[in-house]
């Protein structure tokens, strides 16, 4: 495949050009080991590494064209130099035009917020297969085209990975897709240069204070993807959370809400909830389903509007509602034959825990008892993890503290700044037991018939990441097993 130069700079606002754009293009990459003959090299600055560094290595490959930011300070004959104010925006530009602009023959819709987003995503998918749609998903868990099921690396994958997937899909004749926008994509620019026919903000509690620095970093993150919205866009958003308004103060977006606690284009209401299931009300109509909890209710009250937005029969929808199922490591249940229930979740920050708990409490009951096992991930923000333990251990009769994914981290460490978070009284129903296994296998020894265990914060992983190595492990097999559930 080949593209004239001046083809791919069509979009792209170019500060200053040297040499010729009357040429053939071959690839497109921001890696230098990648780089080919005749390709296009966009020198990206990026978190650990400045690409402007390697325009030496990759010129002397025969590079057709470097896209940069600061121009080098020797230029190499036959090469086209073009600077850019931002590289990582051109990139995401640049990817969608050697793609053939695939989300331009889309219905895509984005997912924003700290919580929900796989959720929200993966059912408005489901939705729209089951409305006789076509439609690619692009999530944390998994990547599906029409079909077929594409493994996932990143919530958001690179512009370059991006736009190859959205092109597929279009090849496949999908209508729609939708995805997850993680804070780090926008603040990174890989959606840069998609045509978004819509965008839904889901919440915002603290995370990924790591990369971010700053609660409000993370937030204009978050707000950054509603800005890039044109005005033939919806942008639905959480009218019960507080960031919701600030997210579309500058969109040109066309603005919907949906609630559970006040007037909203789109209501909805908990009528009632069970373990296995929910009575809800989505703009005065009953509908059961099959997910438990208030944060579910709010993600499915967005994909009900969502849906609608996107043009689908509103008594379809309806109808379909009922016959959507959970996302694996989604407030995944198990019960023993001894009455005693698991509940497998991916939270793993303060918010998604008090959601989680809250909604096993309601539901037990006072006569019920919690145990929680959880841990923290490894180099993520250290700031959250005795937070996390505080409002576990105030919502639990036992906690169990043990590893997650400890990365390149102590976990005996990560264990101790959780436990920090603790008063005396709440360390007395407190264990610490690092072996994550271990940990699960305890929590059933100790639960008695009507127990709900709670083992959060890896979800649908099917890893336990260690000093750089990541080891079968998935919460959901060993709960089955610990349970006697696995023949």
């Amino acid at each position: 495949m080949t593209t004239k130069l001046n083809h791919l700079l069509a979009d792209i606002d170019v500060l200053e050009i040297i040499g010729d754009t009357d040429k053939n293009i071959s690839s497109l990459e921001s890696d230098s080991r990648k780089a080919e003959k005749d390709g296009i090299f966009v020198a990206v600055k990026g978190v650990t590494t400045d690409g402007h560094k390697y325009i030496p290595v990759v010129t002397s490959a025969n590079v057709g064209a470097v896209v940069c930011e600061e121009m080098p300070s020797t230029l190499d004959k036959g090469v086209t130099y073009i600077r850019v104010a931002d590289s990582a925006k051109a990139l995401g530009e640049l990817a969608s035009a050697w793609f053939g602009h695939p989300s331009r023959h889309l219905t895509l819709v984005g997912v924003t917020g700290t919580n929900g987003k796989t959720t929200t995503a993966t059912l408005l998918y489901e939705m729209a297969r089951l409305e006789g749609y076509k439609a690619g998903l692009l999530s944390t868990v998994c990547n599906y085209i029409g079909e077929k099921k594409v493994p996932s690396t990143h919530t958001t994958p690179d512009p370059i990975s991006l736009n190859r997937l959205l092109a597929e899909m279009v090849n496949e004749g999908c209508d729609y897709a939708f995805m997850e926008v993680s804070s780090h994509s926008t603040a990174q620019k890989r959606v840069a240069g998609l045509n978004f026919a819509g965008g839904i903000f889901s919440n915002l509690t603290r995370d990924h204070l790591d990369y971010h620095g700053t609660v409000d970093n993370y937030m204009r993150a978050k707000k950054a993807f509603f800005d890039m919205l044109d005005k033939d866009a919806f942008a639905l958003i959480n009218e019960d959370d507080k960031s919701g308004r600030f997210m579309v103060q500058n969109t040109k977006a066309k603005v919907y809400t949906y609630s559970l606690r006040t007037d909203a284009d789109f209501r909805g209401k908990v009528l009632e909830t069970r373990l296995d299931g929910t009575l809800l009300s989505l703009n005065g109509h009953e509908v059961e389903v099959m997910f438990t909890g208030r944060f579910n209710a709010y993600n499915l009250t967005a994909v009900y509007g969502a849906s609608i937005l996107c043009g689908f029969n509103p008594e379809e929808v309806l109808v379909n509602m009922s016959k959507l199922v959970p996302v694996a490591g989604r407030f995944q249940p198990f019960l023993s034959p001894q009455g005693v229930a698991a509940i497998v979740d991916y939270a793993h920050t303060p918010d998604a825990l008090i959601n989680v708990l809250d909604t096993i409490r309601d539901i037990v009951g006072s006569k019920g008892k919690v145990i929680t096992v959880v841990g923290a991930g490894g180099n993520r923000d250290s700031g959250k993890r005795p937070i996390m333990a505080q409002e576990a251990a105030c919502r639990s009769d036992i906690l169990i503290l043990t590893s997650d994914n400890p990365r390149f981290e102590d976990p005996e460490e990560i264990i101790s700044q959780m436990a920090a978070g603790l008063s005396k009284e709440e360390l007395k129903r407190t264990e610490q037991i690092i072996d994550r296994r271990e940990a699960i296998k305890r929590a059933v020894e100790i639960a008695e018939p009507g127990t709900v265990i709670l083992v959060a914060g890896k979800g649908h992983e099917p890893y336990q990441e260690v000093k750089g190595v990541r080891n079968h492990f998935d919460d959901a097999e060993e709960v089955k097993a610990a349970l006697n559930l696995i023949p």
